[in-house]
């Protein structure tokens, strides 16, 4: 929470995850924004944390910078002493003790983790470290708009432009109507040949 002018926000915004069958789409919009101030329309949501896996968070910009480089660090140290990739759940249970070992002080954000190993795979994290397993999600103040959108047409057999288009579809639908989300989107495809990043502006 942030204290302005006597009253308290919790930042705002809106980050989907949807598994396809090849891969996984993580999404997010762009907009930082405090209670009614537009902090910066450019702001990045989405995180590459290994060669496989990705990242969306929502909440205090800050926390979520300095729990990404901590994960990233953490993963390329255990990669370098296993000699082999770190699979997305590894990395989801490894982020997962580092929230909870901050819970008398946690980290403000919710957080999405994506990638793909033997098959793809999404979760979600919440401040204190919980972590649930799931084909889609989205977190933040626009979740509830998103996955509206996203429960109504996903299907276990999308490709990947077609859960391209309804991680954009179900952001676009949150920006409508929480004005703490908005000005385009950055895009995370995960599959087995690696990360791509896109970004769509609108």
């Amino acid at each position: 929470m942030i204290e302005m002018s006597g009253q308290s926000y919790m930042p705002g915004a809106t980050a989907v995850g949807i598994a396809y069958n090849g891969g996984v789409i993580i999404a997010a919009e762009k907009r930082i924004s405090y209670g009614t101030y537009v902090v910066s329309k450019t702001g990045r949501k989405v995180f590459r944390i290994a060669d496989k896996v990705g990242a969306a968070c929502a909440g205090l910009v800050g926390d979520m910078q300095v729990l990404m480089r901590e994960i990233t660090s953490y993963v390329k140290i255990r990669e370098i002493d296993t000699r082999r990739s770190l699979p997305p759940n590894s990395v989801a249970k490894l982020l997962s003790v580092i929230m909870f070992e901050r819970r008398f002080a946690p980290f403000i954000t919710q957080i999405i983790i994506g990638g793909v190993a033997e098959k793809p795979s999404v979760y979600v994290l919440d401040p204190l470290g919980s972590v649930i397993p799931d084909k889609y999600a989205s977190v933040g103040s626009g979740a509830e708009l998103a996955i509206g959108v996203i429960e109504s047409e996903y299907s276990d057999e999308m490709d990947e432009e077609s859960a391209k288009k309804l991680a954009i579809k179900s952001i676009k639908s949150a920006i409508q109507r929480d004005s703490a989300s908005g000005d385009g989107v950055d895009i995370m495809v995960i599959n087995k040949d690696g990360i791509k990043e896109e970004t769509t502006n609108f």
